[in-house]
């Protein structure tokens, strides 16, 4: 049971969870169409990067408990690059061919009908989207410390 308190305790863990969720609550507000859309909560891509917020929150947390000089700053901030890498990069990649996909399944179905699911076609984020994403994660946390 001890296991269960000391992650709930966790301030850093908490603080960089919630620098995720914020981001994804305001992505309700920030779809194309300039509408509430409530079912953005659950989707990934989109402005701001929940992603990008969370890792920078935790990465701005372990720096100023760890030491910005620290090895657990550096392993950190690593993987969170990595992260925010693949969000702009893999990740909006396949947003891209999913778009073609659909748009050549839409093609083909006039000629000939075939079974099909839509692909997802929001699923990684554009530079700009990651970097708001960020700033929000680092002001998450800056404001919780």
């Amino acid at each position: 049971m001890d296991f269960f308190s000391q992650i709930f305790s966790n301030k850093v863990l908490g603080i960089s969870i919630f620098a995720c969720f914020l981001a994804q609550f305001i992505k309700i507000f920030t779809g194309k169409d300039k509408r509430i859309e409530i079912s953005r909560l659950f989707t990934s891509g989109g402005m701001p990067s929940s992603h990008s917020s969370f890792v920078t929150s935790l990465s701005t947390l372990v720096g100023i408990e760890r030491g910005f000089q620290s090895t657990d700053f550096a392993i950190v901030c690593v993987f969170s690059l990595i992260i925010m890498y693949d969000a702009t990069g893999v990740r909006r990649s396949v947003g891209k061919q999913a778009a073609i996909l659909n748009q050549i399944i839409d093609d083909v179905q006039h000629r000939k009908p075939i079974k099909h699911e839509r692909l997802k076609e929001l699923v990684g984020h554009t530079p700009k989207e990651v970097l708001f994403g960020a700033i929000l994660g680092i002001l998450v946390a800056l404001y919780f410390v």
